[in-house]
């Protein structure tokens, strides 16, 4: 039995990793932190745990935290789990992430899309990222997972397979994703309020997205040259759920690549992939397929002797793109089935 502590537990993430783990037969919380008024049961905050959980949740205390954990999910603003994680890794507990603070290793691009210098750079190394489709092995014996972005995620997957086949020119590759609302988190901000979101769709942060060196990063390190992405994100009026369409150029020397060769390689590609859905020809992954659960679902177009691959990528960004993926690499971490409490 895992002893298990969350911190951040009232954002978004933080309620789905509770609502994960209490189904999870091989986990018990123990610990629960916010940055909250007063300290308060997690079934007064939340009522839908009452009679599930009745943990009172208050305001981090790492004495608590490390004598009763032994694993914790820090669920935390960007910045901030950098300043909390030390701590936890000296007190011998292992951790997760699900902030960005672990997930890059070029310093200076933290520095420039976070705005804020870097406090722990000596774990940078240590830290494993957590996204199991390609660093099982390395997850399975790390003390600190950095949980991948919810973008990052889709996009990763997406195209590692064209990329590792060496099918796609690195220069030409287009990213237009969409986005629920909860993936900014749970916060007060004008721009996120109901009235803004209904019966609206808008574009933000064009080609200057903090994910866009966490996508490059990874896929690069597939690659003999450098990656270079162009990412535009658009809010659409959804509670939750990513579709990204990936528009990637393709090799002249293989312009003859048509969807069901596409298709062939994906499904090879993640044969032993528990998450991973290829679908078939002339059938696309959307949204409400994903939402709730920990999938990745994947569509592939090309015609013969056209110069593009495109490719539909759909997630839960709240699962597969956060606390989903986090407990999948908790499984992953202690020997559990990668599906359990996800499936």
């Amino acid at each position: 039995m895992i002893k298990v502590g969350i911190i951040g537990a009232t954002g978004y993430t933080g309620e789905e990793l509770i609502n994960l783990l209490l189904k999870h037969p091989e986990v018990r919380i123990c610990y629960l932190s916010a940055k909250i008024q007063f300290p308060q049961k997690i079934s007064e905050i939340f009522k839908k745990f009452k009679a599930r959980i009745e943990i009172v949740c208050e305001e981090l205390n790492f004495e608590k935290v490390s004598s009763q954990c032994e694993l914790v999910f820090t669920a935390l603003p960007h910045t901030v789990s950098m300043e909390i994680v030390p701590r936890l890794l000296n007190a011998k507990l292992k951790v997760i992430d699900l902030s960005a603070d672990y997930r890059l290793r070029n310093l200076k691009l933290y520095q420039r899309f976070y705005k804020k210098k870097h406090s722990d750079p000596y774990r940078i190394k240590e830290a494993v990222y957590g996204l199991p489709e390609i660093y099982r092995q390395d997850i399975k014996k790390a003390s600190l997972v950095a949980n991948p972005g919810c973008y990052p995620t889709a996009a990763i997957l997406g195209i590692l397979p064209c990329l590792v086949a060496d099918y796609i020119e690195l220069s030409d590759i287009i990213i237009d994703a969409k986005s629920g609302f909860t993936g900014a988190g749970r916060k007060l901000d004008l721009s996120y309020i109901f009235a803004e979101i209904n019966e609206n769709l808008r574009a933000y942060k064009i080609n200057t997205h903090q994910h866009i060196p966490e996508i490059e990063e990874r896929l690069s390190s597939f690659s003999s040259k450098k990656l270079n992405i162009n990412f535009v994100p658009h809010l659409v009026p959804l509670n939750r759920g990513i579709l990204e369409t990936i528009y990637l150029k393709k090799k002249k020397n293989k312009l003859n690549l048509k969807t069901e060769d596409l298709i062939k390689l994906y499904k090879r590609f993640y044969s032993k992939e528990p998450f991973i859905r290829i679908y078939d020809k002339e059938s696309l992954p959307q949204v409400k397929d994903v939402v709730g659960t920990n999938f990745c679902d994947i569509g592939l177009y090309s015609e013969k002797n056209s110069s593009l691959i495109i490719i539909i990528v759909a997630i839960d960004n709240l699962l597969k793109g956060a606390s989903g993926q986090a407990v999948q690499n908790m499984n992953i971490m202690y020997g559990y089935p990668e599906t359990t409490a996800l499936i």
